[in-house]
């Protein structure tokens, strides 16, 4: 009889013993699963991608390597209006004999058919074709610019030694105020010229594309440029962010 209660108790030991290791490893896989689903959900939120790549910076359309096209632009009474000059990425004005002024226009990846009135050539705007890279369009010049250009092998086309179609006469002007330029025939001359077309030199001017707040700046919403003959005022323009420009002869 004392043998059976020792078998029955020893049951109940090892009974109660694998109940105890049953809950406990239990226990341990529940504690284990919570665990990973925890690592899971840290492990989804570590895999939440963050775009860390730098935010492009907005190009200007003038920010590619085409060789610009440098055109000198009549500014007589007679060459009035011009044509084309608000396609262009510049505009140089510069003082010519007799207190009047003529235009420098610098085009970049343009497509304009007519611009004009051409006129010719003077040192300073060759100064000007130079620092854009420019392939350098004209009618005549001075002798001392046409100097220039043979001297310094600029890349050039010239109104009346180029053949082609780069130049043509409007008949709604009089000349010399009439002789109007064609960008994709300047490009088909400067193909046949053997002219290189394309730059790896940084624009001169480099405009900032963000829009800026300046502070402690000075009022500049109107701009006054007394030349000899023409006054010429820039006018700012809040609304379209951009100055507007008046000229009276």
């Amino acid at each position: 009889m004392k043998v059976k209660v020792l078998i029955v108790l020893l049951i109940i030991i090892v009974i109660g013993l694998g109940v105890l290791l049953g809950m406990k490893y239990i226990d341990g896989k529940e504690n284990k699963t919570v665990a990973n689903e925890q690592t899971g959900e840290a492990n989804s939120l570590n895999m939440i991608v963050v775009d860390e790549k730098p935010k492009e910076v907005p190009k200007s359309k003038y920010d590619t390597d085409t060789r610009t096209i440098a055109i000198v632009i009549d500014n007589v009474g007679d060459a009035v209006p011009q044509t084309g000059l608000n396609e262009a990425m510049i505009v140089y004005q510069a003082v010519a004999e007799g207190g009047t002024t003529r235009y420098l226009a610098v085009f970049k990846d343009s497509k304009i058919d007519q611009i004009g009135p051409c006129r010719s050539a003077r040192p300073y705007f060759i100064d000007y074709a130079l620092e854009n890279d420019s392939i350098f369009v004209h009618y005549g010049g001075s002798d001392k610019a046409l100097a220039e250009v043979k001297s310094l092998q600029i890349d050039n086309a010239n109104g009346i030694e180029s053949p082609g179609k780069v130049f043509s006469r409007t008949n709604k002007k009089k000349a010399p105020h009439n002789a109007l330029v064609s960008i994709k025939e300047v490009w088909n001359y400067a193909g046949v010229k053997k002219y290189r077309t394309a730059t790896n030199q940084r624009n001169v001017l480099n405009y900032v594309v963000d829009e800026l707040e300046l502070e402690n700046g000075i009022d500049a919403v109107n701009v006054n440029i007394p030349y000899n003959i023409d006054k010429v005022k820039f006018v700012y323009n809040a609304e379209k962010k951009l100055y507007e420009r008046y000229v009276r002869k």
